[in-house]
């Protein structure tokens, strides 16, 4: 799926042709990023959506529970929804640490390639 925007140009170094660029989005390198990609960031996406409505709906519908105290005034509720804020974060890290060590050196061989310093 090609696009008409070129992607931003670093200075000095002249743009691949648009052919290029297909051929790359149809390389197996490139192929091999965007399953490491979405094999990670699919997943992650779907578990914590789950986890994020599971928390609206025992809102919702589980009062008893959620109301339940753990100490003093803070119950369920409150944790789990602090909780919603712990993982995010702990998504965040580990994505950017996952792309720091898995993505990016494959993106960068296919961004050396692309500008001929092979």
């Amino acid at each position: 799926m090609a696009t008409e925007t070129p992607p931003p140009a670093t200075p000095g170094v002249p743009l691949p042709a648009t052919e290029e660029f297909t051929e790359v989005q149809q390389s197996a390198d490139f192929g091999e990023l965007r399953r490491a990609h979405r094999s990670f960031a699919f997943p992650l996406t779907v578990a914590f959506i789950a986890w994020y409505l599971l928390y609206v709906l025992l809102s919702n519908y589980a009062d008893g529970f959620m109301s339940t105290k753990v100490a003093g005034n803070v119950n369920v509720a409150l944790v789990l929804g602090l909780a919603q804020f712990l993982t995010t974060f702990l998504i965040a890290w580990w994505y950017a640490r996952y792309a720091a060590t898995a993505l990016d050196p494959r993106a960068k061989a296919i961004k050396t390639r692309m500008e001929g310093a092979e």
